[in-house]
């Protein structure tokens, strides 16, 4: 896997020592977790705060950070702030005030990037273009949270170069609201690409990659469910 994240940003002209690689370990146990570690990977990623809770408090020994992948619910915010690390799926500035006052209060200080919604899906989520700025500009004045780039979900599709334009237009957007004046350290990272796609993420500027069937293999039926 490091193999083809190096040839991805060779590819680029890229560096890959500024490339995250998060393991998606969702439905996963914690033993699953334990092994990966100790092969050197420091990153997972889960989709659901109630499932992750009982894997971060078990592994509360392993030196490796938590990142919160799936949609939030207002109402989880809470939970979220006080045990995740990276939390990529910020889509409001409601959201983003309710983490910020829940990391005060638990005194941690997780890092937060803004879903945006390029596609329109009905079923995904994630920030219109519209308000994206605005999210930023609320992220000026959090005490704890800090808001530290972008994240893409793009709609579903095999073939990696379909894909490719959803990826280039993230990167194209943070570009657009660098020169417009945003913050350069809260558009630092772009969370993009998957097991299928990554290698056409990285081409176009993703700073993380979530991988999980290429690590762990495939889910069973029940637990993609």
């Amino acid at each position: 896997m490091r193999g083809r994240i190096a040839r991805a940003a060779a590819r680029a002209g890229r560096s890959a020592g500024g490339i995250r690689l998060v393991a998606v370990s969702k439905t996963f146990p914690l033993a699953a977790v334990e092994a990966a570690a100790r092969a050197g990977l420091a990153d997972f990623g889960e989709n659901r705060v109630q499932e992750a809770a009982g894997k971060i408090d078990e592994s509360a020994g392993l030196p490796v950070r938590w990142h919160l992948i799936g949609h939030l619910q207002s109402n989880k915010a809470r939970q979220a702030a006080g045990r995740f690390h990276w939390i990529h799926s910020v889509d409001s500035a409601k959201l983003l005030a309710r983490l910020d006052r829940a990391a005060d209060d638990a005194g941690t200080a997780p890092r937060l990037l803004v879903q945006v919604d390029l596609a329109g899906e009905a079923a995904k989520h994630g920030a219109p273009l519209d308000s994206v700025r605005r999210i930023l500009d609320a992220a000026a004045a959090t005490r704890a949270a800090r808001v530290r780039g972008l994240m893409l979900m793009p709609p579903w599709n095999e073939d990696p170069e379909a894909t490719r334009p959803f990826f280039r237009r993230l990167r194209e957007l943070r570009d657009t609201l660098r020169a417009e004046g945003a913050d350069d350290e809260a558009l630092a990272e772009l969370s993009m690409g998957m097991s299928h796609d990554f290698e056409v993420a990285i081409q176009e500027g993703a700073t993380m990659v979530r991988v999980g069937t290429a690590l762990f293999g495939r889910r069973s039926p029940q637990a993609a469910t």
